[in-house]
């Protein structure tokens, strides 16, 4: 008997060792041992994707132009009513008024929009 309580202690405590050596960007670790609403026993890491994604999201604008993003560049370059024109696989083209006259900017789909024609 006392050698079964004496190797359940000592699985116990390797299986919390284990926990320690959990990554360290894991964001959550949940130790269940079930309430009302869930029954379930164990132990659970992340649990929620959502700062994943939002940080996917945020990546994916640093790698190309978006026409969203391109929009805002031109408005803060002074451009008012502008619209998108043209898309293809290298550029970007937004027009729109400026002083009275129709401008067309257009920019490179990379990272950044860099302006390549105004």
């Amino acid at each position: 008997m006392f050698n079964t309580i004496k190797t359940a202690a000592l699985s116990a405590l390797v299986g919390l060792g284990t926990l320690a050596a959990i990554p360290a960007h894991a964001d959550s670790i949940y130790l269940g041992f079930g309430n009302d609403n869930d029954p379930r026993v164990g132990v659970y890491t992340g649990g929620d994707d959502r700062y994943y994604r939002e940080h996917r999201r945020e990546r994916d604008w640093r790698r190309s132009c978006s026409p969203e993003r391109a929009l805002d560049k031109a408005e803060r370059m002074g451009l008012h009513r502008a619209r998108i024109v043209d898309i293809s696989r290298r550029t970007v083209k937004v027009a729109g008024r400026q002083y009275g006259d129709r401008v067309v900017i257009v920019f490179a789909n990379e990272r950044g929009c860099p302006v390549i024609y105004r």
